[in-house]
């Protein structure tokens, strides 16, 4: 009668639902529900595809609903599956039965954790024309070897960041990509204030995780703009050059009235003093 008993409230535990991977930057942990009772606990067990099954010792026969595996997955290119089992609490004997368990559905890190957004600097060239977006590589939560690697350390050359920018208060936006930390945007107005986002991008992953999460927005100061920002040479020597040819051409007219005028006061003197003479 009691192991009958047992086999009721067994048969009783509840499943583990919407079993979730929450993974970024290789930090992952999976996730379910419900909370359980004073009645009973959940314990995972994961495999890496192909291998024998584990189980992580922080995530056995747990009340909580979350298990961290982020130092379990070492093999980043690997695919794992999980299942989260309904068993009796710590401390309950167990009956030697399959108890109720849910199984996750797979995840690969390489492909599907989330890439956060970097962090940037922005150099602008004196010409104003040019602006460099000195991009940081985010650290992830892999290590090797004792050494935190950075998503460089994990992509390599599959790692490119993308820029998107605009004029500060438009909305129209445009792109720069590289594969360096260093993004050059140039053909800018010279004293227009533009402003910066950072996204990580790899082009292998699939479609719906190539490109990681947005950074914060950095803009760039308004300058007042020289002359020469807003006008060629060409525009501002015919400035200066027009007035004085103008200014030139008055004074030519102005003295060749007065010689005209003066040759012709002395030719009625000559005149004159002919008629006299005569």
């Amino acid at each position: 009668e009691v192991r009958v008993s047992m086999l009721v409230v067994v048969n009783l535990f509840p499943r583990a639902q919407n079993i979730t991977w929450i993974s970024s930057n290789f930090k992952t942990v999976l996730t379910w529900g419900p909370k359980p009772t004073a009645d009973y606990s959940y314990t995972v067990e994961f495999q890496q595809v192909g291998k024998d099954h584990r189980r992580n010792p922080h995530c056995i026969r747990s009340s909580q609903t979350e298990c961290d595996l982020t130092n379990t997955m070492s093999d980043l290119r690997a695919c794992y599956t999980a299942d989260v089992i309904s068993e009796p609490p710590m401390g309950v004997p167990k009956e030697p039965q399959e108890y109720p368990h849910s199984s996750s559905p797979r995840f690969c890190p390489y492909t599907d954790t989330v890439l956060l957004s970097p962090t940037f600097k922005l150099e602008v060239n004196p010409d104003g024309r040019t602006v460099t977006v000195h991009v940081t590589d985010p650290l992830t939560a892999a290590f090797q070897d004792g050494r935190q690697l950075s998503i460089r350390d994990v992509f390599g050359e599959e790692l490119e960041y993308k820029v998107i920018y605009k004029k500060n208060k438009s909305t129209g936006k445009k792109t720069a990509k590289s594969n360096s930390n260093a993004v050059e945007v140039t053909r800018l107005d010279r004293g227009e204030s533009y402003c910066f986002q950072v996204q990580a991008v790899v082009r292998s992953r699939p479609t719906s995780t190539q490109e990681g999460e947005l950074s914060q927005t950095q803009c760039t100061h308004q300058q007042n703009p020289s002359l020469l920002d807003n006008y060629s040479v060409g525009v501002i020597a015919g400035a200066i050059l027009l007035p004085l040819l103008l200014v030139g051409g008055l004074i030519a007219v102005v003295v060749i009235c007065c010689r005209r005028r003066s040759k012709k006061q002395r030719n009625e003197k000559e005149k004159e003093a002919e008629a006299l003479n005569v």
